[in-house]
């Protein structure tokens, strides 16, 4: 339910249409990202502290406060408050939705499904996020992009809704022992699960090398968010938008669903799959036309199947109590790569069109894949004994 929301391809044209600029779009996603990549952290411990589920539901009201702050408040700093909300509630989840999945599998003793898990969620959400683009049309058709936003509202009241009736096995974390009382036993725990958690990833290279990749792949998604300038650029009509991010969206469903069947494969083939994805998505960049969302929608399947095999080989390497907060460390470099990528867009924009943009966004992309045979983890069996021998 996440990514039930009709705004998604539609509120960067929702922005361009109330007078902003490309340099001021990117502004709020380098709003955006600044937030989450400030509370990514701090989230993290506090999910190896506090209920992880109740965690879930907060983000997800918070979401839902930016997105009515998008449509009753139509402006650059009303769209900036939205940003900040949306950001916080992206660090409260992030981080915490994994490692409460591994932990209560782990619970159960079943941590071998956690990457088809994970890839089967992923695609589930996909699956919901193409719904509700294909709806973005008749629903701006219907009454703009005021109801639009209720219905993303009302969908993250009902994501709310669905994770608080999840069940939570895992017992909140009493890292420390403490005769404090109250308020400064817990501050103590968050404390302690949040020196653990940074510790493991400074003092295991299995875990530092891990993080590194999953947050590289994470700021690669970036590129979603300049997929409908592009297609605007392209010719698309406000009301085709949609209609061309769809296919994008189908084909991260696709390939979040391969990731359990092609998660043991060796390492080189997904370095393989990241380099093919720099060069589809640069070909339809470089096409300007309508028809170039197609190698883009290739591309960006295959670097879904690459995200969810990471995340999930960065879980199997995680081996002390604090896992949201190592997770969480991961979404804290890729919000800062995101920052970067998004003032790159906020400074080119003015000397270059979209699709140049884009495709210059795909050399790390490809230069990253020449470190995933070194960086991707071994599966499991074999990264469980290495992280011992680390």
């Amino acid at each position: 339910m996440q990514d039930f929301i009709p705004l998604y391809p539609l509120y960067q044209l929702l922005f361009a249409d109330h007078g902003l600029s490309a340099a001021q779009i990117s502004t709020l996603f380098v709003i955006w990202s600044a937030t989450a990549f400030a509370l990514e952290v701090p989230s993290g411990a506090w999910a190896d502290t506090y209920s992880r589920r109740k965690l879930l539901v907060l983000g997800a009201l918070i979401s839902a406060l930016g997105y009515a702050a998008w449509i009753t408040l139509p402006s650059f700093a009303g769209f900036a408050l939205g940003f900040v909300l949306w950001g916080t509630s992206s660090a409260l989840i992030s981080g915490t939705y994994e490692a409460f999945v591994y932990d209560e599998l782990a619970a159960g003793g079943r941590t071998d499904r956690y990457p088809t898990l994970l890839g089967r969620a992923r695609s589930a959400s996909f699956v919901m996020n193409l719904v509700a683009t294909a709806l973005a049309t008749p629903l701006f058709k219907l009454g703009g992009y005021s109801l639009a936003g209720v219905v993303s509202v009302l969908s993250c009241l009902l994501q709310a809704g669905v994770a608080w009736s999840l069940p939570e096995a895992r017992p909140m974390e009493t890292a420390r022992e403490s005769d404090e009382p109250g308020a400064r036993a817990a501050f103590a725990s968050y404390l302690h699960m949040l020196r653990t958690g940074v510790t493991e990833v400074l003092t295991s290279r299995l875990v530092r090398r891990a993080v590194a990749l999953v947050a590289l792949l994470g700021g690669f998604l970036a590129f979603d968010e300049y997929f409908p300038l592009l297609a605007r650029e392209a010719g698309a009509t406000t009301t085709a938008v949609p209609l061309l991010i769809a296919g994008t969206v189908a084909a991260q469903a696709i390939g979040g669903a391969l990731a359990g069947p092609a998660y043991k494969l060796p390492a080189a083939t997904f370095a393989i799959a990241l380099a093919a994805t720099a060069v589809l998505i640069a070909t339809g960049s470089l096409t300007r036309s309508m028809w170039g969302f197609l190698p883009i929608a290739l591309g960006y399947g295959l670097m879904q199947l690459v995200i969810v095999v990471s995340e999930s080989r960065l879980q199997d390497a995680i081996t002390g109590p604090a896992r949201a907060t190592v997770t969480s460390v991961s979404g804290f470099f890729a919000e800062v790569f995101a920052v970067a990528v998004y003032a790159g867009f906020a400074v080119g924009s003015v000397w270059f069109t979209m699709s140049i943009l884009v495709a210059a966004l795909t050399i790390p992309v490809l230069l990253t894949a020449f470190v995933v045979p070194s960086a991707l983890l071994a599966p499991r069996s074999s990264a469980a004994t290495e992280a011992s021998e680390t």
